[in-house]
């Protein structure tokens, strides 16, 4: 059973930045996608990013285009952890972030890190 687990979470100036991190256990998911997706209060949830399987080193990864070009997504095998990197954060930005990952006839998430962006 994979478990996932988020952190670095916090509270942000706008502007600053977070790095968020995204730890499983219980198996490698280097043969999957795994994606960040974040819920604001009220709003839905939604995918923030999405990278590829780590056999995939040059496989596609997709930003919501709320975020392109403040936030970057990686992966590091051997720790078997995904990052999402978060710069130039905006209020808007803030909500409880979410890691999921999605296996035939499984998807897992995380219980979240909340990300604050105030002043």
């Amino acid at each position: 059973q994979v478990q996932l687990v988020e952190s670095g979470g916090g509270l942000v100036q706008p502007g600053g930045s977070l790095r968020l991190s995204c730890t499983a256990s219980g198996g490698s998911t280097d043969n999957y996608a795994i994606a960040w997706f974040r819920q604001a209060p009220g709003k839905e949830r939604e995918e923030v990013s999405c990278i590829s399987s780590a056999s995939r080193r040059d496989g596609p990864i997709h930003y919501a285009d709320s975020v392109k070009g403040r936030f970057t997504i990686t992966r590091d095998s051997e720790k078997n952890t995904v990052y999402l990197q978060m710069s130039n954060l905006k209020p808007e930005d803030t909500a409880v972030y979410y890691c999921n990952l999605l296996v035939p006839g499984s998807e897992y998430w995380g219980p979240g890190t909340q990300v604050t962006v105030s002043s």
